[in-house]
């Protein structure tokens, strides 16, 4: 049975490898196993040791604490129980594209969307 800690770094790592637009391939490459080993961290059935968690934050661009962020204290059990919309491939795509948008019309669409979802 998963961890549900082991659940949250492995979705963390598909979220910002799909952000950074990487492949598993990629990824594996660059922290030296195979992409097989990338998907095993990813749906948290093989947890991830130290030193793999500091290659693959390396190859990514970010500090380890950032596969560990909004997991907090109880937090676990409330996290399996939860959807993640971040797991999403949409909902990434749409971020995605939404931070490519320049500043000034990115937060005209983020007021648009405020203003819509409020109407519904």
């Amino acid at each position: 049975m998963k961890h549900p800690v082991d659940a949250h770094v492995g979705k963390r790592i598909r979220q910002r490898r799909w952000m950074v637009g990487m492949t598993q391939q990629q990824l594996a490459d660059k922290v030296g196993v195979k992409f097989q080993q990338i998907q095993k961290y990813e749906t948290g059935m093989n947890r991830v040791s130290a030193s793999r968690l500091w290659d693959v934050a390396d190859a990514m661009g970010v500090s380890i604490s950032f596969f560990f962020e909004g997991l907090s204290e109880g937090a676990a059990a409330a996290y399996e129980l939860q959807g993640d919309m971040m797991a999403d491939k949409e909902a990434l795509d749409l971020v995605r594209s939404y931070y490519a948008i320049p500043e000034a019309q990115r937060r005209r669409l983020f007021d648009l969307a405020r203003v819509l979802s409020d109407a519904a």
